[in-house]
């Protein structure tokens, strides 16, 4: 199965990633998990180039763009990955309204702290979703996480340029 197949068979919840995980395992494991891993965020959203954290990971290509233009139920689906990590970053998302969870701290959600990979993995949300075909989406996270970032005064400046030309 080619480099298109595998994404949009992963995707429909059809198929696996590298690791035999279906999407559903991926949505399901907790915080933890979700923090010390780092193969599974390219298969959640992805963009055209290679990471450096999973050689593995199928690319972002114009035939899976198409497809998700096409197909309604793939962006719902990127809508619930979405969900999973706004609610490990400590957000959470009601239509295009993202907002900090109450106890949202630096304590217990470290993407807050300058640096480190949480703001690669902010990034690529962004990007991927402008890319799927869900630019009204990758505003709203990119909008909130400037501006909750900010507002807790710990997010690097590089980090919030960054996040601004995101998509």
């Amino acid at each position: 199965m080619g480099n298109d197949e595998r994404l949009i068979a992963f995707y429909r919840g059809e198929g696996h990633d590298h690791k035999g995980r279906r999407l559903e395992d991926i949505w399901a494991f907790p915080s933890f998990w979700l923090e010390h891993t780092h193969d599974y965020i390219q298969w959640l959203f992805p963009i055209p180039e290679m990471g450096r954290f999973n050689a593995f990971a199928p690319l972002l290509t114009t035939e899976v763009q198409a497809a998700f233009e096409r197909e309604a139920p793939l962006r719902q689906r990127q809508q619930q990955s979405l969900d999973v990590m706004l609610d490990f970053f400590g957000l959470v998302r009601e239509d295009f309204a993202i907002t900090a969870q109450p106890d949202l701290s630096i304590q217990t959600h470290i993407w807050l702290k300058a640096g480190g990979h949480n703001h690669l993995r902010i990034t690529r949300i962004i990007r991927s979703l402008f890319l799927c075909h869900q630019p009204e989406l990758a505003r709203a996270f990119q909008q909130a996480v400037i501006h909750i970032g900010a507002q807790h005064g710990v997010v690097s400046e590089t980090s919030l340029q960054f996040w601004r030309n995101a998509g």
